[in-house]
């Protein structure tokens, strides 16, 4: 899959990048959750390179280990 198309598999809302704040509000995708003790939950997200870099460490992830890669699953929990 290309980039494109991998990014494809995500929603996309405006939103503040974990890694790159001072982009200020930009198009990000849910890469994970917090659950801050007073605070119940909130989302971490991340804008498209973050995204394509995460799926670059899942990707290398899995061919080290041996797991079928299967992109568009960056902040979902392990099984």
């Amino acid at each position: 899959m290309n980039r494109q198309q991998i990014l494809d598999l995500y929603e996309w809302e405006p939103g503040i990048c974990f890694r790159h704040p001072a982009k200020g509000e930009v198009p990000t995708a849910v890469v994970g959750v917090v659950h801050p003790i007073e605070d119940g939950e909130r989302e971490v997200r991340g804008c498209a390179d973050c995204v394509i870099a995460m799926e670059d460490i899942r990707r290398e992830d899995a061919a080290r280990t041996g797991v079928e890669y299967e992109p568009g699953r960056v902040g979902e929990k392990a099984g």
